[in-house]
């Protein structure tokens, strides 16, 4: 496939990296990441083959809820360094060819910041009805409530104006009323300020609850303020399509999936290779409206949340099945657009879309304990420790991450196996300080711990066992190993680009798929389980003419004349394999060994 036809869309080939700028590295020795220490260590994500940073919250904060809190849109948190010091991080990314892309945190602000200030300070205040208001606590769902250990109601009592406000997440974060025109005006402003500063693009937080309607309830009388008063509608943000926004639609405003479009269409004509990468823990069919369904106009790039559970349950059961049936399920993404696909991020390893069932079950394999487990629905822990420190099953998955039809994101530490801190609270457990050294607070910063936001992991996932400096001499090591899974990935544009099949591969532990695009095949192979595996494959359209050439191991493998095919998988083993024809086919050892016999004759 020529490069000339996918550079454009760099997005459906790229490999992200998700990086928090206050826990990567420490520039000026105070304890706290910033911006001249991340600027520092940018090599090493170019030596990865990382070709996108997402940088998490980066803006002024109180800092109650790990930077989504914000005050201040158009500025840098003091802590993390300065507008000026971005600029440069920008400029030295764009040098090794990375490109960056930002959160984009516009369901709320916080209550500290100046907008919200205003608006409580009077019904007749400017920025009223920037946010959402009632005279009484409307009925909500418990199931609606993001984060049950901390809130219990979606409204909250003001004192000063004698009104509640709206809140999908924690009290102290107001929702914004994205149907007030003002607010799309100041979004695009948002948007358009950092696109200048460099940005190609956002990470939307989110998705469903940014654009959940509102709705004034039928028979409702007006507040005092002589606002419409409101209550939500759409229960956990999956029914967004269904409620309708009484207050826009009598204004005539748009409807909420063309305030997506319309914010997509704003940066198009910024950047036309600007995308969004979307937050969207949805079924299938509801999340596919967010990208636009076949116009593929609104969020350019989905996580596929579904994806990642069923490949953990099929990781509990050493069974492929659940991730094969899921990935049999999932919709092509709109042309030009592209699913997303990871292991782990920031948050809580979400598993709410398993049966009860289902989730016992992978609680029970990785995280037995409650401690582990956060708001019955969740893992706060990385794969590693899930893991037992395995690395045979560590490094199956992520073969399987960079092989899967998809975008690969990876969260920092990833690439060295890093662990979490269960003596953090909540979520925050996996979001301690990267380990670049075995030495002093592991190469993080030389300030004293007590100043980190999270303390360093400790015990056989600490810095001194894991750690960048010492994997990166190591060529058996998984920073290695996901160095060479980045590279092969790059070079095997059938992956993101193809139409991938699922094939029947002769044993329930092996999970075979096929990408093929411009007459061009590439197949993997996983093995789930431990034990020894052997597989037949047909591949139809294939036969003895080509030949299997092992892009991960040496080898190559003969395919016969009726496209059928042989392989034997070692426990938790993968193969990478690229059909062609024997005269174009890719070096393997022997090629390198009698291409030797020649020199030396």
């Amino acid at each position: 496939m020529r490069l000339t036809y996918t550079s454009d869309l760099w997005w459906k080939n790229a490999v992200v990296y998700c990086l928090d700028i206050e826990t990567f590295a420490d520039g000026n020795g105070d304890g706290i990441g910033d911006f001249r220490g991340a600027t520092q260590h940018i090599d090493h994500l170019e030596r990865l083959g990382v070709t996108c940073v997402w940088l998490m919250p980066f803006f002024p904060t109180p800092d109650r809820d790990d930077g989504y809190d914000i005050t201040d849109f158009y500025s840098v948190d003091p802590r993390l360094g300065t507008l000026g010091e971005f600029v440069e991080f920008m400029r030295v990314a764009r040098d090794r060819g990375i490109r960056v892309i930002a959160d984009l945190v516009v369901n709320h602000t916080s209550d500290e910041h100046p907008w919200f200030k205003d608006a409580r300070s009077s019904r007749d205040s400017r920025y009223r009805d920037w946010y959402i208001w009632s005279d009484t606590p409307e009925p909500d769902d418990p199931k609606g409530v993001v984060f049950p250990d901390a809130e219990d109601s979606l409204w909250q009592y003001d004192e000063g104006s004698g009104q509640y406000y709206y809140h999908r997440f924690y009290r102290f974060q107001p929702d914004l009323n994205v149907s007030n025109p003002e607010v799309r005006d100041e979004l695009a402003r948002i948007l358009g300020f950092w696109m200048e500063l460099g940005l190609s693009g956002f990470r939307v937080d989110a998705v469903p609850f940014l654009v959940e309607d509102v709705s004034k309830k039928d028979g409702d009388e007006a507040s005092s303020s002589g606002k419409d008063a409101a209550a939500p509608a759409g229960g956990d943000g999956g029914e967004t399509g269904k409620a309708v926004d009484h207050k826009a639609k009598d204004a005539g405003l748009p409807d909420v999936h063309e305030f997506l479009r319309d914010m997509r269409a704003f940066m198009n004509r910024r950047d036309g290779s600007a995308m969004l990468l979307g937050e969207v823990n949805l079924e299938y069919p509801d999340l596919r409206k967010f990208f636009g369904n076949d116009l593929g106009n609104e969020v350019t790039m989905c996580f596929d949340f579904i994806g990642m559970q069923r490949m953990y349950l099929s990781l509990a059961r050493g069974d492929s099945r659940p991730l094969a049936d899921a990935l049999r399920e999932r919709p092509a993404p709109p042309k030009d657009c592209q699913w997303a696909s990871f292991v782990r991020n920031h948050d809580e390893l979400t598993l709410d879309k398993l049966t009860e069932a289902e989730r016992k079950e992978v609680f029970e394999a990785f995280g037995p304990d409650k401690d582990m487990q956060l708001f019955g629905r969740g893992l706060r822990r990385r794969l590693p420790s899930m893991l037992g420190g395995d690395m045979r099953k560590i490094k199956m998955v992520y073969s399987l991450l960079f092989s899967l039809p998809g975008t690969p994101v990876l969260f920092y530490g990833e690439e060295i196996g890093m662990a979490e801190n269960l003596k953090v609270k909540g979520r925050e457990a996996v979001r301690t300080p990267m380990q670049w050294t075995p030495n002093q607070n592991g190469g993080f910063s030389t300030a004293d711990p007590s100043s980190f936001r999270n303390p360093m992991v400790e015990g056989e996932f600490g810095p001194e066992h894991v750690n960048v400096s010492a994997q990166r001499r190591d060529p058996d090591s998984l920073l290695m190993w996901i160095t060479k899974l980045i590279e092969q990935y790059r070079g095997c544009p059938e992956l993101a680009w193809g139409r991938y099949t699922i094939l029947p591969a002769g044993a329930p532990s092996a999970l075979a798929h096929r990408a093929d695009i411009d007459g061009d095949t590439v197949l993997a192979v996983h093995n789930f389980a431990d034990e020894h595996v052997s597989c037949e494959l047909t591949l139809e359209g294939l036969d003895e003419s080509k030949v299997l050439t092992d892009l991960l191991i040496d080898g190559t493998v003969e395919i016969g004349p009726d496209g059928k095919v042989s392989l034997e998988l070692e426990p938790y083993g993968t193969r990478w394999m690229r059909a062609s024809v024997p005269e174009l086919a890719p070096a393997d050892a022997g090629d390198i060994a009698e291409s030797e016999a020649r020199g030396n004759a």
